[in-house]
């Protein structure tokens, strides 16, 4: 019974976690949905670049496009994030603040081999060819 509901449970977490990833770059980019702690104003342009991938490849998470693709630069940008930004303040990354960046790489780095699941639009373009 579990089996059968786990390509939609896939497309759930990848939903849920390209949401929650867009969230982290609009707090960047435009204060929704509200300024991000810690985060310096204005940005540096490596920041800028971080939030546009967050927002623009969460997006393509989101709706399943080109999945694979848009995880793996994601996954990297956080495995960047995390030894930039949260190592360097020490090593625990419930102290260093880390625990998001972590969760997110690897999530993603998921999604580059499991791929958007049953609800996604890979997987529609998929079922036309």
């Amino acid at each position: 019974m579990l089996d059968t509901w786990a390509p939609r449970i896939l497309s759930l977490l990848r939903i849920i976690t390209a949401l929650l990833f867009m969230e982290h770059g609009l707090m960047k980019l435009f204060g929704f949905p509200g300024p991000q702690p810690g985060v310096p104003d204005p940005l540096p342009m490596i920041l800028v670049v971080a939030a546009w991938i967050e927002v623009a490849a969460g997006a393509l998470i989101a709706v399943g496009l080109f999945t694979r693709a848009a995880a793996f630069l994601c996954s990297g940008t956080m495995a960047v994030a995390y030894f930039t930004a949260h190592a360097t303040q020490g090593f625990w990354p419930a102290l260093n603040g880390g625990e998001a960046a972590i969760l997110f790489c690897f999530v993603f780095l998921y999604l580059v081999f499991a791929g958007g699941g049953t609800w996604s639009l890979d997987a529609t373009v998929r079922k036309k060819v």
